[in-house]
């Protein structure tokens, strides 16, 4: 049987049915987007573009709590004695009749005394003096001019050993953790991270936690490094917690990668998360088609609040465009947003061309004999 041009049309215009059948690793854009009609989708689809950016300025944050962070403030460089403390006082008189040592005795070495709660140590012959709140200095004239009374020519020597009023705690994510006493009121943040080594390589985008009593307080390294007015200056008994960042999104469909993605700075912006996911399949991908999927708390829908006009919301990027690539670029990312890479829809049309080219191939093979 003879077999002519129009069979081999036909043939080809088989395979092109066929192929249109070929199997995908994601759906096209409107495959997931769907319905026209956003009640029967049960989400609402919002483009990228530079008309949305500053509404969703002003929609809430989904997918991390909101820390606030305590700014710097001024402290002395002198260190000051809190209840807790320990010192050890020195009492000296050259006095022959001295109340307070024996007869040749020059010098008397006191115990150590821990500061009481009440903020005073006990000296024979004088009763408590309060000392907490005042520095070294301060607190040894104070005990001298206590120790005047019973002996006036005496002079007192103190040294400070801090306790845990005094001191802070630097806990995981550095190579040295434990309590730091603090050498004076301008220690910082950066100043205790610093003593204990430095944050841990390993860590992506470290997190600095401050708790204060009941209150915890949070921000990034990075920002802390960015904003030195925010290198507050630490309280006895605070503890620093140093940790890796929690945050993180997800890619899946046509992307380089489909995997979690940990957030590696502080803020990420769409086009950095399509960087972080090696971009779109070049042979797959409709850059038309980048979506960000987005689940907001009822609370976003609240009367008289700006949000979204559903709880799952679709973002859709088109990095074909200028105003695309420029909205991506400060469109952020929050945790647990997915990024969803559509298939591109004539990636399947390629694929027959291929074929119907090898038809034709044969067509004009089969024609020349």
């Amino acid at each position: 049987m003879h077999t002519g041009p129009r069979t081999v049309l036909l043939a080809a215009l088989a395979l092109l049915l066929a192929a249109c059948s070929l199997p995908r690793g994601a759906g096209i854009e409107r495959e997931v987007v769907g319905s026209e009609r956003e009640a029967e989708r049960g989400f609402a689809v919002y483009p990228v573009t530079r008309a949305l950016l500053p509404s969703i300025a002003e929609w809430p944050v989904t997918g991390e709590p909101r820390r606030s962070w305590i700014s710097a403030s001024a402290g002395s460089s002198e260190r000051v004695i809190r209840p807790g403390d320990t010192v050890e006082i020195v009492i000296w008189d050259s006095a022959d009749n001295s109340l307070l040592l024996s007869p040749g005795q020059r010098q008397m070495a006191m115990p150590a005394m821990r500061v009481s709660p009440a903020g005073s140590v006990f000296l024979p012959y004088v009763g408590n003096i309060r000392i907490a709140d005042a520095s070294p200095e301060s607190a040894r004239l104070r005990i001298q001019n206590a120790l005047a009374g019973v002996a006036p020519t005496a002079q007192a020597q103190l040294a400070l050993v801090e306790g845990r009023a005094n001191s802070v705690d630097l806990v995981g994510g550095v190579s040295s953790p434990g309590a730091y006493p603090m050498p004076d009121n301008r220690y910082t943040v950066l100043g205790l991270i610093a003593a204990g080594g430095g944050a841990e390589t390993r860590l992506e985008n470290p997190q600095v936690t401050l708790q204060r009593g009941g209150r915890r307080y949070g921000t990034s390294l990075e920002r802390l490094y960015e904003n030195p007015e925010l290198d507050t200056r630490l309280l006895g008994g605070d503890k620093v917690i140093v940790e890796e960042d929690e945050r993180y999104f997800l890619s899946v469909g046509a992307s380089a990668e489909e995997n979690l993605h940990p957030f590696t700075r502080e803020t990420l912006s769409a086009l950095d998360a399509v960087a972080i996911v090696g971009g779109v399949d070049a042979n797959r991908a409709d850059p038309e088609g980048v979506l960000i999927l987005r689940e907001y708390p009822e609370a976003a829908l609240a009367s008289g609040q700006r949000g979204p006009r559903q709880q799952r919301v679709v973002f859709t990027l088109d990095l074909t465009e200028a105003d695309g690539l420029f909205s991506a670029r400060h469109f952020p990312i929050r945790s647990g947003d997915l990024i969803y890479v559509s298939e591109s829809p004539v990636n399947s049309v390629e694929t027959v061309f291929g074929l119907v080219g090898r038809v034709f191939g044969l067509a004009r093979q089969a024609n020349l004999n």
